[in-house]
């Protein structure tokens, strides 16, 4: 991945975190390692786990699909479902929660690193 693409995606992941934590939710972790990879966020929403997906794209890219969330596929979808189940297992005590769900977040930049979209699905699936 080229420097610039991990810039964007981490620019992302920051704005990400800063709107959840705005709006109440608790961030349990960011860049969560489990032995099948990484969750980008795992908060807390009332009473909700929720395992949030971060994907950024440039504005105009040659690669990618038209809207970054659209790149949260069947196949990534049970590849964040293993993670969380990883993470899970190995995160030993976690606050009280009644449901757990995965949300989707697309953001998009213009070439000058201005943001463009936010595209938040909850419960995406």
């Amino acid at each position: 991945m080229s420097d610039q693409r991990q810039r964007t995606g981490k620019a992302a992941e920051d704005l990400v975190a800063a709107r959840l934590q705005s709006v109440g939710w608790t961030l349990l972790a960011r860049n969560a390692r489990t032995r099948y990879g990484e969750l980008d966020i795992v908060a807390l929403n009332r009473s909700t786990l929720v395992f949030v997906e971060v994907k950024a794209a440039v504005e105009g890219a040659f690669y990618g699909p038209e809207r970054p969330i659209l790149a949260v596929g069947p196949a990534k979808q049970r590849r964040l479902r293993r993670l969380a189940g990883a993470w899970l297992s190995e995160a030993g005590r976690l606050p009280p929660h009644r449901h757990l769900r995965f949300d989707a977040i697309g953001v998009t930049y213009d070439r000058a690193g201005r943001l463009v979209d936010y595209e938040h699905l909850t419960n995406a699936f």
